[in-house]
């Protein structure tokens, strides 16, 4: 009975300690670190992030960050890019906007005619991860805005048409279009509008001759206007036409020096501009003049002057030839007036014999003009 009663006792110790070794195992297991503890994760991009709102200057551009995986917390950055075409797909050829870096965005003025891309970054305590998102369609201007300026086609010389090319330009549609023609000064400076020249389309005038040509176009829509101009073509320069031949002599020609103080004078008998009538401001003007006696008869040897007046060119004094003709080169200088219609210069002509005194002698006079066209 003893016996029987030790191997109970020896069983129920086994009994127990079969049981503390199972509570052990399980304790074991439960223990972090141990036996099937989660593995972190960086984050991932899923989705990539998407740009919402309207495309125009002013409007609020909203960022979708897109979907993402990994072990949070996960925080998220953003930035937002300008491209001047689609624009690589990690955005890097595209301009990173200074201080854009919320999920909101308002495009500016500077954006019109460009798209707008998003970079958005997750990040966790395990790693970072970059997403882009596609490009947004081109951003509008609420007025139209030029992103190309305006261009003149075609070889500027005076009798050729000029085409004027309106530029590109980026805005609510309609947008209509208006072209005004400008003629400034040879460095492209002091422009002024050419009258009637409101078309795409010019045809260059005489009055254009060293002169430069730049076109002006204002695109409008419902919300205003804008004007663009183009770069200056500068006209090439009109050769005046070769002064007609002289006509034959009338009669006898005479010297001036066999002429007689007191009985005998000089006669400014005719007067020939060229051109004329006169369409600019810095060509030479080329005058022929006619001396004779008050017999008709050609002088040979007197000397002309001309001066206008008010003193708007410069020219020297010159001898007659034989058939009594002279030829002066007139050069307008800086009070030279703008050519327009008209509107007329006035010269002085003097014939004279170098011997003669100021006030007397055989001198003659004669007052003219030429007409200016614009």
């Amino acid at each position: 009975m003893a016996a029987r009663h030790l191997r109970r006792l020896r069983l129920a110790s086994l009994g127990t300690g079969v049981v503390v070794s199972l509570l052990g195992v399980l304790v074991l297991a439960m223990l972090p670190g141990l036996s099937g503890a989660a593995v972190a994760v960086a984050p991932q991009n899923t989705g990539e992030p998407q740009i919402t709102g309207t495309p125009r200057v002013g409007e609020v551009q909203r960022a979708s960050r897109g979907t993402w995986t990994g072990t949070q917390p996960i925080t998220y950055m953003y930035r937002w890019f300008r491209c001047d075409g689609r624009g690589a797909a990690d955005a890097s050829d595209c301009g990173s906007i200074a201080n854009a870096r919320n999920a909101t965005y308002v495009a500016r003025q500077a954006d019109a005619g460009f798209r707008l891309r998003l970079q958005v970054s997750g990040t966790n305590a395990d790693g970072s991860d970059t997403a882009t998102s596609n490009p947004t369609p081109i951003i509008t201007s609420a007025r139209p805005t030029n992103t190309t300026e305006p261009a003149i086609s075609g070889t500027a010389e005076v009798g050729n048409r000029l085409t004027a090319n309106r530029g590109t330009w980026v805005g609510e549609q309609p947008i209509t279009y208006a072209f005004r023609w400008l003629r400034c000064a040879a460095d492209g400076d002091n422009c002024s509008e050419i009258s009637g020249a409101t078309d795409n389309e010019y045809v260059v005038q005489a009055a254009d001759s060293g002169r430069s040509l730049r076109v002006r176009v204002t695109a409008t829509n419902d919300a205003g206007s804008r004007s663009a101009i183009s770069n200056p073509r500068v006209v090439g320069q009109q050769q005046p036409p070769p002064p007609p031949p002289p006509p034959p002599p009338s009669g006898n020609s005479v010297a001036a020096g066999d002429l007689k103080a007191g009985g005998d004078r000089l006669v400014v008998s005719q007067v020939r501009f060229s051109p004329n009538p006169v369409t600019s401001r810095t060509a030479p003007i080329t005058a022929r003049v006619r001396i004779t006696d008050q017999r008709g008869r050609a002088v040979r040897g007197a000397l002309v002057f001309m001066r206008a007046t008010p003193r708007v060119v410069r020219g020297d004094r010159q001898a007659t030839a034989g058939d009594g003709w002279v030829t002066i080169q007139l050069v307008p200088n800086s009070f030279f007036p703008e050519p327009r219609n008209n509107f007329n210069v006035q010269f002085f002509i003097k014939a004279y014999r170098a011997s003669d005194p100021p006030l007397g002698g055989i001198a003659g006079y004669r007052l003219v003009q030429v007409r200016l066209a614009g």
